[in-house]
């Protein structure tokens, strides 16, 4: 099978939630999650007067959707950052306010598909996992040397996994014999360490593992906790931000903030709340969007997607 070119998930309804603020001319918008640039090459032709702002913490991935964006030129400025980075980012750009942001939490699908990133069950590999390999410990690292405790909190924290106590104890148990270093292994154990119903839900059961380990080792949950409100803050008034989530977790956590900023701050019973009270975001989607039927039999990838948008609507006011 040739490589296709992996289709960006509920791209269209990105593009539309995005489209108010792109359009006028000089609008700059920020892909957090540049990846093969699917999206953000879909930004630039759609929004011929927009420049865009893109960020990934893999460096082959910016070499190739570098490739991808360079028909371009400079209207596509490309940087090697974590997303929690987009303040200094910006800073360092000149841009004090954007238009437009989007994230799209899924991991690349670069990265599920070569082998050796170790991010995959379904083929054996070295278990790295690191979306910036220059740098950070490994998934191996982290089974080998965490405490069973600490193992036992993040599979359960990270990836709902309701068996964690049998995986780690069985992981302890046999890295004692020899440290872990392929995913084979890993996937086994877990096959074996579940009782037979645990099996039988769910697809792969080592897949809820495995995403554990990813946000372990990435800390994407920690940096999603800071990169989701400093990218509202970048939001000029009228600016919007789309958001693309995979797991529960990430989808909590940006509702959280939207909710949080479309709230009014008031104390209980003023007559009229002043200025600083009100709310600075408006919510653009009702709830988490889904990707429709047609999109999950297309692009399987999609199927776990839940989209969120919101608007800028006011500054801060301090004081």
């Amino acid at each position: 099978m040739s490589q296709t070119r992996h289709v960006p998930v509920m791209l269209q309804r990105c593009l539309d939630l995005l489209a108010p603020a792109l359009a006028e001319p000089g609008a700059v918008v920020v892909d957090c999650t540049l990846g093969l640039g699917g999206h953000s090459e879909a930004l630039l032709s759609t929004f011929p007067s927009c420049r865009l702002v893109a960020l990934d913490r893999d460096k082959e991935a910016l070499r190739l959707s570098g490739e991808r964006l360079a028909p371009f030129g400079d209207r596509a400025t490309l940087v090697h950052a974590v997303y929690d980075e987009l303040p200094e980012v910006l800073d360092r750009l000149g841009i004090p306010r954007v238009q437009g942001v989007l994230f799209d939490l899924g991991v690349s699908s670069m990265q599920l598909d070569e082998a050796d990133r170790g991010f995959a069950y379904a083929q054996d590999a070295p278990l790295d996992m690191r979306m910036d390999q220059t740098t950070g410990m490994s998934a191996a690292e982290v089974l080998n040397t965490y405490p069973p405790g600490e193992l036992v909190r993040i599979l359960r924290a990270y990836g709902e996994e309701k068996q964690a106590k049998r995986i780690v104890s069985a992981v302890v148990r046999e890295r004692e014999k020899e440290p872990f270093s392929n995913s084979a292994r890993l996937v086994e154990l877990i096959r074996d360490a579940l009782p037979q119903a645990a099996k039988r839900t769910g697809g792969n059961p080592a897949k809820r593992t495995f995403q554990a380990l990813r946000i372990e080792v990435n800390g994407e949950l920690s940096v999603l906790e800071r990169a989701i409100p400093a990218a509202v803050q970048a939001l000029a008034v009228g600016g919007r931000i789309a958001v693309l989530s995979y797991h529960s977790l990430e989808d909590r956590l940006v509702k959280q903030v939207f909710a949080a900023g479309a709230a009014t701050t008031a104390p209980p019973g003023l007559p009229v709340v002043p200025e600083r009270y009100q709310p600075r975001l408006k919510l653009l989607t009702r709830g988490a969007e889904l990707p429709t039927e047609e999109e999950v039999a297309e692009n399987r990838r999609a199927a776990p997607a839940r989209l969120r948008g919101a608007q800028r609507i006011r500054e801060e006011v301090v004081g």
